[in-house]
């Protein structure tokens, strides 16, 4: 297994099974670099988002790698200030451009109810959706999906979608494994992406996790996004350090046991619980 193995999602588009995250990249030569040192080290997946800022920077260090385009698999976010569906259209094209690509391979909608639109999330999804249907159906988008939607966000999807979101992207990491919202993907063959995998830093503080990483001669980082990926998810580390970027690649040639698996699991509330959608103030 290495960085080019994917995941088959359930409209049968491959996706790698480790992606490259880009949240807190900032743009410019930060974003651009660390781009360009994941595509050396053998990333081929790339998430960014409108949020994130840096759709331009990543698009060119895209077109400087040199690298074919179908062997890459990038992926953005529409971000809140994205209400309608006119704006949706708009804002769809706009990411096509920054990113200077001519189809995204996947589309999520990056947060399933903005303050702005909260009491009518439903129909601010839905028109969102309708909007990236078509973009599908021009052939701009290959696979759609959502980000940090609960069960109930995604139930209310449902309703109107014709074409079936095929990922949920959500915070995870080994004390916060949101393992309610993982049986709903599961059930409704939603590929589970986690960002922030590291708990932005936080699972550092998990002292054993140094004793077991310590047993498989890795690093920390590197147990926990083994784990991610033994648990059948898709981990998306971030890193704008060139070691780090190169050493989160490094997962593929070994394996948790059973047992330290368990104990991993187990870790869940080890540190303070993520904030939710329905619960922040943006």
């Amino acid at each position: 297994m290495g960085l080019s193995d994917t995941y088959q999602l359930a409209n049968g588009v491959q996706i790698p099974k480790v992606g490259f995250g880009t949240w807190q990249s900032p743009d410019g030569e930060v974003a651009y670099e660390a781009v360009k040192t994941a595509l050396v080290t053998g990333y081929r997946h790339i998430d960014t988002a409108q949020a994130y800022g840096n759709e331009q920077s990543i698009g060119e260090a895209i077109k400087d790698s040199g690298i074919a385009r179908d062997e890459l698999f990038i992926t953005t976010k529409l971000w809140n200030f994205v209400s309608t569906y006119e704006e949706a259209v708009s804002s769809i094209d706009e990411s096509l451009e920054k990113l200077g690509l001519e189809y995204i391979d996947l589309l999520l909608i990056h947060w399933p109810n903005p303050v702005k639109t909260r009491p009518n999330f439903k129909v601010r999804n839905s028109e969102l959706w309708r909007a990236m249907e078509e973009a599908h159906e021009a052939r701009k988008i290959r696979a759609l999906g959502v980000a940090n939607f609960q069960p109930h966000h995604l139930d209310a999807l449902f309703e109107t979608a014709k074409i079936k979101p095929v990922v949920n992207q959500i915070y995870s990491n080994p004390s916060d494994q949101q393992e309610d919202i993982v049986a709903y993907n599961k059930a409704h063959d939603l590929l589970t992406e986690a960002y922030s995998p590291l708990g932005t830093g936080e699972i550092f503080k998990i002292l054993a996790l140094g004793e077991i990483a310590e047993k498989y001669d890795k690093t920390v980082a590197q147990t926990v996004l083994r784990w991610h990926l033994q648990k059948g998810y898709l981990p998306l580390p971030k890193s704008i350090t060139p070691n780090r970027i190169k050493e989160n690649a490094q997962i593929f040639d070994f394996e948790l046991t059973d047992e330290d698996m368990m104990f991993i699991d187990q870790l869940h509330g080890a540190l303070l619980p993520h904030k939710y959608p329905d619960n922040v103030q943006f």
